[in-house]
């Protein structure tokens, strides 16, 4: 049931944005799907992008893409992160921290879906937690101080899929070894980013840190790489037919969402984001009924807690 729609029948879109320019936008998994759509709206509005993205030449592509579709004068650059490895989210968060002045928003867009068989990280997460979660929540963490002190935001991209799996965390195993399932699993890995969200907004207004706004939003159901670059053949063959029907839309309003929340003046930080027609897969974007367990406050503690031993970073608070 969505909730009424703020920006009237036709929902939020770009053209409430005016200039960007003097903004600088950090966004993971920006090559290609929602991220590079989301690129291509703050660019076209005159702001900086730092994109983190793992394939250099995936990136190289896009780049020259984004040139040849809006000139060469865009201010976009590239930072080499791969969200599977911890490691390669300090370096890259401190490069960023050496050569980014301001971050009026961090994306959290990049992720990893319907991964067929339990796979373990190079830190010991299943790659689905360890990529969509883990990564995400100490990339957000090491560029805490950046985006507090340039009144920024954290815009994190959650699924629909978050209540389509056991609606909890699985803290007595995380990894999955005894009932490992790509689905269940992709929606553990999207309701711990989510609830992470909620917890973070707690743990700052308790701090009295009220300089940063974090957001969670959703992309509905759209055209992307998504499903062809981790899931199994059967569920890329089902994907590939859905992509040509009317329950699927394009890339380009799945990046809506997240666009708004990293622009939108006066959005409450309470609030879901994302396509508000039936099952919230396509249509006009609004806010979207959150499920209960996804604000479960003893399970977030206990997660965010979990999150900080895990990745052995502890927030700044």
């Amino acid at each position: 049931m969505a909730i009424k729609n703020q920006f009237g029948a036709k929902g939020w879109t770009p053209e409430r944005i005016n200039s960007l320019k003097g903004k600088t936008y950090l966004i993971t998994g920006a090559n290609s799907g929602t991220g590079f759509e989301a690129s291509k709206i703050f660019l076209s509005k005159g702001a900086k992008v730092v994109m983190l993205n793992r394939n250099p030449k995936k990136t190289t592509n896009a780049i020259t893409a984004l040139k040849q579709e809006l000139g060469n004068t865009i201010d976009v650059s590239f930072i080499h992160m791969d969200l599977a490895e911890q490691a390669s989210v300090r370096k890259a968060a401190e490069e960023v921290l050496e050569e980014v002045t301001r971050i009026d928003a961090l994306i959290c867009n990049g992720a990893i879906a319907q991964v067929p068989k339990q796979q373990i990280t190079v830190d010991g997460f299943e790659s689905q937690l360890g990529v969509n979660h883990y990564g995400h929540f100490l990339l957000q963490g090491m560029l805490f101080p950046l985006i507090e002190k340039s009144k920024g935001r954290i815009v994190v991209v959650g699924s629909e899929g978050y209540k389509m799996g056991i609606k909890t965390i699985q803290f007595d195993d995380m990894n999955w070894d005894n009932n490992y399932n790509p689905n269940g699993v992709y929606s553990q890995s999207k309701l711990a980013q989510i609830m992470s969200v909620y917890e973070l907004q707690d743990k700052l207004k308790k701090a009295g840190k009220i300089d940063v706004k974090v957001y969670a939003c959703h992309p509905g159901a759209s055209s992307t790489s998504l499903i062809r670059t981790s899931g199994s053949l059967m569920m890329r063959f089902i994907w590939q037919l859905m992509k040509l029907s009317p329950m699927v839309q394009s890339a380009e309003k799945g990046s809506y969402p997240e666009v708004m929340c990293a622009t939108e003046t006066d959005l409450d930080q309470k609030g879901f984001y994302g396509p508000t027609g039936r099952n919230y897969w396509t249509g006009p974007v609004g806010e979207c009924k959150l499920e209960p367990h996804a604000l479960d406050k003893a399970v977030a503690e206990k997660l965010w807690t979990l999150s900080e031993k895990e990745t052995s970073f502890k927030w700044a608070f």
